[in-house]
């Protein structure tokens, strides 16, 4: 009599050993109504990577996955195989929807959890030569890039931020964003005037991880509340266009992710929130990957657990990387928030080949939202400013609405060793510029080709393993 598994067998991929990062078989399973991985290296053993816990959600991802869309040229050659080609090599299936450029290796801040290993000490700012040559290097990889985000360490810090920001502004980039801890924001409301003068087409990425002391010094090294307290005051102040950005970890902070969206839907400046999964690279020194890891499909359903306001076809894969990015979109007007993402036809969002839809051509959308604001006073055309970065969704065209309308949820796991699948890591699409022009995933990045990375990996992303 044959004996049975006490799992489904779903599929095969590749993943990597959790301790040497060498490339290894992996099962994907279903047991006890949840998805992992299950892999075994020579060396170090069996290992068993919770990947999701919706197995219905999980099995629908591949039917949100669309046509690949290629950057104009790759910057390295295919000869070891994923992941150790980076990047972007000619086997990627996806281009660069957002771009970082770390201007800066060093921050004002020394934090426990840092994918960087930035301190007030560490590495060396980007001369203005170097950022135009990184920045240079999108432009001839996209043409026009999506989004570029300005990175570090802590980019404010720079002695030359506001060069850098003009050189990023002359080149033909159609979203800019600034990724900070909001320091310099908080303290000093000049400073964000001029940053508020870049716009239409910038955005402040606000690192917000948690309204408790506790958690914020366990991530931060330091309680932080005030800074975001002012850097927000700020922000409103100038009516900047703001992203909170919230590392997650599980049992420290992941019980207020409905407050955190709730906050931002009262804040004038906020476009919305992205749950970012605690990715196991850079410095961890109060994490535990066996007891504090996130899959996406935990944070999505305590989004649904912890508000009233988003339903499960409010937030869906996101179609140029549906492993690895979850979104839902809401419409705010007079007090009211209506999500919008379950209005719009699946098949116009996977069919376009260019992803444009004008309002009238989807009737319900059409029909739910002119009710909405039958009485919108507001004589703002939308132009440009609500096209952008409504990632992966079709354009909108709706005469009385603008980007302050528009509230996003965005939740974005940054694969790691643990949950490494090269299928969805052949689909990244948020990457970051080397200094030598190459483009790199994020993932793989923070894995294998940092500075202080790649000595110690170099026989693996120099041979094959």
């Amino acid at each position: 009599m044959s004996n049975t598994k006490d799992y489904i067998y779903y599929d095969h991929t590749i993943s990597l050993c959790n301790e040497c990062l060498k490339r290894i078989d992996a099962k994907i399973v279903f047991k006890d109504g949840n998805v992992y991985l299950n892999k075994t290296c020579r060396e170090h053993g069996f290992q068993q990577v919770l990947i999701a816990t919706d197995i219905e959600f999980y099995k629908q991802i591949r039917n949100y996955n669309k046509a690949s869309e290629y950057p104009l040229k790759p910057q390295t050659e295919t000869l070891y195989g994923c992941p150790y080609d980076c990047g972007i090599c000619p086997d990627h299936e996806q281009h660069s929807c957002l771009t970082l450029i770390e201007i800066t290796d060093r921050c004002n801040l020394t934090c426990p959890t840092c994918y960087a290993n930035s301190s007030p000490t560490h590495g060396k700012h980007r001369t203005l030569e170097e950022v135009e040559f990184m920045l240079d290097a999108i432009v001839k990889s996209e043409g026009e890039p999506d989004v570029v985000q300005i990175s570090g360490g802590e980019p404010t810090i720079h002695p030359q931020f506001f060069e850098i920001l003009d050189i990023a502004k002359s080149k033909p980039i159609k979203h800019l964003m600034l990724n900070t801890n909001g320091f310099r924001i908080a303290d000093d409301l000049e400073f964000t005037h001029k940053l508020a003068s870049y716009m239409p087409d910038f955005e402040v990425y606000l690192q917000f991880d948690s309204f408790k002391p506790e958690a914020l010094i366990e991530m931060r090294g330091k309680d932080l509340t005030n800074i975001r307290k002012k850097a927000l005051e700020n922000l409103n102040k100038c009516n900047l266009s703001t992203t909170l950005v919230v590392t997650l970890q599980k049992g420290l902070n992941d019980d207020e992710i409905g407050e955190i969206i709730n906050f931002a839907l009262k804040q004038p400046c906020v476009r919305g929130v992205t749950f970012q999964p605690t990715q196991i690279s850079g410095r961890l020194k109060n994490f535990n990957p066996a007891t504090g890891r996130l899959t996406n499909t935990e944070v999505r359903q305590k989004i649904m657990e912890q508000t009233n306001i988003f339903k499960p076809a409010d937030l869906i894969p996101v179609p140029c990387n549906p492993d690895a990015l979850i979104m839902g979109y809401a419409l705010k007007y007079n007090d009211e928030v209506t999500p919008l993402t379950h209005l719009i036809d699946p098949e116009v969002l996977l069919n376009s080949s260019k992803n444009t839809i004008v309002y009238e051509q989807d009737q319900e959308l059409h029909k739910h939202v002119m009710k909405m604001f039958s009485t919108a006073n507001s004589t703002d055309k939308i132009g440009e400013t609500f096209h952008h970065l409504l990632c992966c969704l079709p354009d909108i065209v709706a005469p009385d609405l603008s980007y302050d309308n528009l509230f996003r949820i965005i939740i974005m796991n940054f694969m790691d060793a643990y949950d490494f699948d090269v299928r969805a890591i052949k689909k990244s699409c948020v990457h970051i510029v080397n200094e030598d022009g190459r483009i790199i995933p994020f993932e793989t990045m923070n894995m294998f080709y940092r500075k202080e990375l790649q000595e110690k990996y170099k026989n693996l992303i120099s041979a094959k393993v």
